[in-house]
């Protein structure tokens, strides 16, 4: 069955000071990714080994939505399948974002400006709880990127704008076309 439209993140287990810097993004491993289908309000969770199964999900989505997925976490998968990935339907917040402001803002300063919310953590301590052996509270935080993704797509989708805090902390509201 194809789903009209999947919400996705990451979490890896190694950070990219350990793999060489950003250009070496396939080393970083995927620790978790989740995923939530909007229509029937469902997160999954998958892990290493689930791979497959998340490629599979993604290649059945009609649109897949989600913030920095371009840059970083296609290229994550990358490291796990030949298929390159890039003709996936996908809607990348970041990119949209980048393209009207010049510079990247972070989901946290999007999802406070916008919804008055913030993440629950960051990848750095990600890594620290999967190395932990934590994984269940490593799908707990990137559940809560994937429920923020979707609030601010949706947001956007039905006002046309989202709102970001810049570097001073002012709130820029930013036109938005997804």
């Amino acid at each position: 069955m194809q789903e009209p439209l999947l919400v996705f993140d990451v979490e890896t287990q190694r950070t990219a000071s350990e793999v060489g810097g950003w250009n070496n993004i396939r080393l970083m491993g995927l620790s978790v990714a989740v995923t939530y289908a909007p229509h029937t309000d469902t997160y999954r969770t998958f892990l290493e080994d689930d791979i497959a199964a998340l490629l599979a999900d993604l290649r059945s989505a009609e649109l897949i939505v989600g913030y920095n997925v371009q840059r970083f976490d296609y290229e994550v998968l990358r490291a796990y399948t030949s298929d390159p990935l890039a003709d996936l339907p996908t809607v990348d917040l970041l990119l949209h974002l980048r393209a009207a402001l010049g510079w990247r803002p972070r989901l946290d300063d999007v999802a406070a400006a916008t919804l008055g919310e913030q993440k629950d953590g960051d990848g750095l301590a990600a890594v620290r709880w999967f190395r932990e052996g934590q994984i269940d509270k490593v799908a707990v935080y990137c559940q809560r990127d994937v429920e923020l993704t979707w609030r601010l797509y949706d947001f956007g989708r039905r006002h046309r704008h989202v709102a970001v805090f810049d570097r001073y902390r002012r709130t820029q509201q930013v036109p938005v076309d997804w």
